[in-house]
């Protein structure tokens, strides 16, 4: 039996999306809006959201709920992230399907990835609230990370200087509304790449997908996101080898003692030219 047998039972090629997939990661619809005692009919810009199955050596792995844009940075960053691959050498994505209300992207790995993701007998279903979604095993949930090795201390100017400048980069969600974003920022606050996405873990996956295929080095610099900060988005820094996360919003306890034991910097409710750190406290610099 090959990989592809043993991983799932054979499916019929699924028909063509039923309404032409959007490359702009957004879409007009029909809407009406109320001012005072006035109704208007008109067109809304809303983001796309749809099913995007990550698809290796012929076995549907998981389904995620996300914005069908940089769907190349998405797949790289979630097999490194996932700990599917260690590197993004070892990955090929072979094909962007776009199938029945959604998209599957094709990818191949070598055989000893490959055999090991069989192992693992894990198939998720994530919506784009939640990271983790459907995982049914406790160890899987919190897969053990090795400490980051990163060296790097970040000025509190700096982190303040990303946060700021994230929002210049967050081109959907001035259309929309509706889209988080994470960037990563050099050590002096500049930001080199951003991604969105409808779900805050989607945007960290695609970016941390193009900082490996722009070979930038993970290490040296930080992330700054536009949502609160939970266990899977410092669990997909840590598998990044990103030393330190900001974020605008609240931690979770989770998120706080897993980025202690990883050595992960956790920055939370950066706004109004003030932040809290939360655990790590080492990666930040102390004003002289």
């Amino acid at each position: 039996m090959d990989h592809a047998t043993a991983w799932a039972a054979p499916s019929p090629a699924p028909p063509a999306l039923s309404r032409p997939l959007s490359r702009e990661g957004v879409r007009l619809v029909p809407a009406t809006v109320c001012t005072g005692t006035a109704m208007a009919e008109r067109e809304e810009t809303v983001i796309d959201e749809v099913p995007v199955g990550l698809v290796y050596a012929g076995g549907l792995f998981s389904v995620m709920l996300a914005t069908p844009t940089d769907l190349e940075d998405f797949a790289t960053g979630f097999s490194l992230s996932e700990g599917i691959v260690g590197s993004a050498g070892e990955l090929a994505v072979t094909a962007i399907d776009e199938v029945t209300d959604g998209v599957r992207i094709r990818m191949e790995l070598p055989v000893e990835r490959l055999a090991a993701l069989l192992r693992r007998k894990r198939n998720l279903m994530g919506g784009s609230g939640c990271g983790r979604c459907g995982t049914d095993s406790f160890v899987e949930a919190l897969r053990p990370l090795d400490p980051v090795r990163s060296t790097a201390r970040i000025a509190p100017d700096a982190i303040r200087r990303a946060m700021a400048a994230l929002p210049s980069g967050q081109r959907l969600n001035r259309a929309t509304g509706a889209v988080h974003a994470a960037g990563f920022a050099r050590p002096d606050g500049r930001l080199v790449a951003v991604r969105e996405d409808v779900g805050r873990h989607n945007a960290l996956d695609k970016l941390i997908g193009a900082l490996a295929r722009a070979c930038v080095d993970p290490a040296d610099g930080f992330v700054v996101v536009s949502s609160r900060c939970s266990f899977e988005m410092v669990h997909k820094t840590a598998a990044a080898g990103i030393p330190l996360i900001a974020a605008i919003s609240a931690p979770t306890s989770l998120c706080v003692g897993f980025a202690e034991a990883v050595g992960v910097g956790v920055v939370a409710y950066v706004r109004d030219g003030r932040f809290t750190v939360y655990a790590a406290p080492s990666r930040v610099l102390t004003p002289a």
